[in-house]
């Protein structure tokens, strides 16, 4: 599992933990019943505080994408593909929110932007 952390990001470490951990599930990159580090190997590997893993990981669990097994470790949580699509439109629906206001902004009309999302969609 490769995950990157940057000091210099505004966002805290286990933040950025819990951003990629969750975005491979939801990508279907890690998958239902998989294995994760330990709390203390995944800080070992990244050079950061078992507090800090253990922080993301108990925010991964509270919010359902992963559970733990005493003594045998974490493990991604089987998710509903209902729930998945859910979580993933929303986030379309505001990476499209905030691309109509940046196209209000530019002055294009609906129509130019319905044409430049299609062209997108489209590849």
């Amino acid at each position: 599992m490769n995950i990157y952390i940057s000091n210099t990001s505004g966002k805290a470490l286990y933040e950025q933990i819990y951003e990629q951990i969750k975005n491979m599930i939801l990508e279907g990159t890690l998958k239902a019943g998989e294995s994760l580090p330990t709390i203390r190997q995944l800080a070992k590997d990244l050079r950061i505080s078992v507090i800090t893993t253990s922080r993301a990981y108990s925010d991964l669990e509270r919010d359902g994408y992963i559970y733990s097994v005493v003594g045998k470790g974490s493990f991604v949580a089987q998710r509903n593909q209902e729930f998945v699509r859910e979580i993933n439109y929303k986030e379309m629906e505001q990476c499209l929110a905030n691309a109509v206001e940046i196209a209000n902004r530019c002055g294009l009309s609906e129509e130019e932007f319905v044409d430049l999302v299609k062209l997108i969609y489209r590849g």
